[in-house]
């Protein structure tokens, strides 16, 4: 642990990765972005400029699918754009869901997908509709800034209606962390709502160079972990006393991103820190943010989210740091519990009467398809109902707030539209999440969303032979190591390592506050298959009572426990 101060690097003179320089130089965030919108010529836009749209909720893509082909023709990538809209807490209005599902049909693949950070997504946008699809969004007072990018993204909170009581107060604060760390230049409204220009002079607390990477909050109401708070760069944990919320224990540190056979780099769970009050919540997420900014690393960007900064400055540097910045310290954290991180499906009634439907959304996409005419059904309920659409943190969608003369009509849709709520697939299927991965996603190695399905298919056999079909085991898929799916946090975790080919990864806990380890490299399907079945057979006969399978591979030996980042590797 370092006890010497650490130099600021934003304004040093080390040597930057040229991210910083486009940055540096996009004047706030514009570049040459809304010259490349009328490019005719491609459906691309320039390298620097796909940095900054980022920040602007857009990451540019191409069909992975088609390129060989496409290759062979002598054509361009088939381009088009994701976009991704800021949700804080992941509650939308039925009138809002509206819109949003309309401009799926309009202008993407006819799909609305729900993310992993409780925000809506639209995959296969050609740069011709970008304008048209980002005005929509920003007709239902939600818009796409900083859904991506060097700066705080959307600030996830506990959707689960068993919080109903604290809920509203909670999501509140989401909303007010989010806006409090916008970006405040307003090259946004001047590109996509053809605003006027209003000259940028400073970003008051990101600066001209913003984050040195992206950087995640979420809250957390126990005993419910569903947003995954561990695996954030700042996590606010709330804190009930007699029904009433005293205040959050502070985390810093988590992330999920690594590199494969690169030991610098890893996953890490965030620090617990300590105690503040709701009035002090807004100056403890500022005051993180700018000792990031000011401290991480500039000049290797895989090394530069604050997980990494925190491991260079040692923990009681970072604390002490941010009291400097704070002028004042946080107190003591106090005790709480996590039971899971999961959701709970089907229908629930809270004290106010409403009722509440948590649905089962395979990797959160939203379409139509053979077995379910989920975007259908979903939209038809969105007219009639009157509350809420809330994302989860595990790419599920609860129906919430349904007025009890609602009700009826709302399970007539979901049994026409053949939509789940969870009642005919194992604890298994419903605890899994995965990420895009193929074909849209450019770094992806593997297959995750289109192939989980199936793998768990092949799963369910043998937790039927070993009668563990209703015993929920948290599994977690992604096509590369960057970390969308919170991989590593998953009792069991795929990561994608070549086509076909997956590191299988053992032991998180069920509550999401330990990482898993590697256990077998670079396997296929039926070794991965023929590696679980005797770990199963193992845990259905030497299991504890109550006794996850996360925490069963480590008591027998299987796996090591891995609490802190910097011993994943070792």
């Amino acid at each position: 642990m370092s006890d010497t101060k650490i130099v600021p690097t934003q304004y040093d003179g080390f040597t930057h990765n040229d991210v910083e320089r486009i940055k540096v130089q996009s004047e706030y965030l514009r570049g040459t972005i809304k010259d490349g919108l009328v490019d005719p010529v491609t459906g691309s836009i320039c390298d620097d400029d796909q940095v900054l749209i980022k920040f602007h909720g857009i990451y540019q893509q191409d069909d992975r699918d088609l390129r060989n082909d496409r290759r062979k023709s002598k054509l361009e990538p088939l381009y088009s754009f994701m976009i991704r809209a800021r949700v804080p807490g992941g509650v939308a209005s039925s009138a809002q869901y509206l819109v949003l599902a309309e401009l799926a049909k309009n202008y993407s693949n006819g799909s609305l997908r729900l993310t992993t950070r409780q925000a809506f997504q639209w995959h296969g946008v050609f740069k011709r509709n970008l304008k048209q699809t980002i005005a929509g969004i920003n007709s239902t007072l939600l818009d796409t800034v900083a859904a991506c990018g060097d700066v705080n993204r959307n600030v996830m909170a506990t959707s689960l209606p068993e919080t109903s009581e604290i809920h509203q107060e909670i999501y509140q604060w989401a909303k007010k962390l989010s806006e409090h760390l916008l970006p405040k230049s307003n090259a946004f409204h001047e590109i996509w709502l053809d605003g006027e220009k209003i000259e940028t002079t400073e970003e008051p607390i990101y600066g001209k160079t913003y984050l040195p990477r992206k950087f995640k909050t979420a809250i957390a109401i126990p005993p419910h972990n569903d947003v995954d708070v561990y695996a954030n760069d700042l996590g606010f944990i709330a804190i009930i006393e007699q029904h009433k919320l005293i205040g959050f224990n502070v985390l810093v540190g988590g992330g999920m991103g690594s590199a494969h056979n690169d030991s610098q780099t890893y996953p890490r769970v965030a620090d617990v820190i300590g105690f503040c009050t709701p009035d002090q919540l807004l100056a403890v997420a500022e005051s993180v943010v700018r000792v990031q900014r000011d401290y991480g690393n500039r000049e290797v960007r895989k090394l530069a989210r604050l997980k990494y900064t925190i491991d260079r400055l040692g923990i009681d540097v970072f604390k002490s740091t941010l009291s400097e910045y704070l002028g004042w310290s946080l107190d003591t954290a106090k005790p709480f519990d996590f039971t899971g991180n999961g959701d709970r499906y089907g229908w629930l009634q809270t004290e106010n009467g409403k009722w509440h439907l948590t649905l089962y959304i395979h990797s959160g996409r939203i379409i139509d398809s053979p077995h379910s005419t989920l975007f259908s059904g979903l939209l038809a309920i969105a007219k009639i109902h009157q509350g809420e659409f809330r994302i989860t943190g595990n790419q599920n969608l609860i129906i919430s707030n349904i007025a009890p003369e609602t009700k009826q009509q709302i399970q007539a849709l979901i049994n026409k539209h053949g939509i789940s709520f969870g009642d005919k697939e194992t604890p298994t299927r419903l605890s899994s999440v995965a990420c895009v991965a193929f074909p849209t996603c450019s770094l992806a190695m593997a297959e995750a969303e289109r192939y989980l399905p199936d793998l768990i298919s092949k799963i369910e056999v043998i937790l039927e032979q070993y009668d563990l079909l209703e015993q929920p085991i948290n599994i977690r898929m992604t096509g590369c190591p960057n970390g969308c799916a919170r991989p590593f946090l998953g009792e069991i975790g795929f990561v994608g390592k070549a086509p076909g080919k997956y590191n299988l990864y053992l032991g998180a806990s069920f509550k999401g506050d330990r990482l898993n380890k590697l256990y077998k490299e670079n396997i296929n399907e039926q070794q991965i298959l023929d590696e679980l079945a005797p770990l199963l057979k193992d845990y259905a006969g030497q299991r504890n009572k109550g006794e996850y399978f996360g925490d069963f591979v480590i008591r027998q030996g299987y796996i090591r426990s891995v609490v802190n980042g910097l011993d994943f590797h070792g």
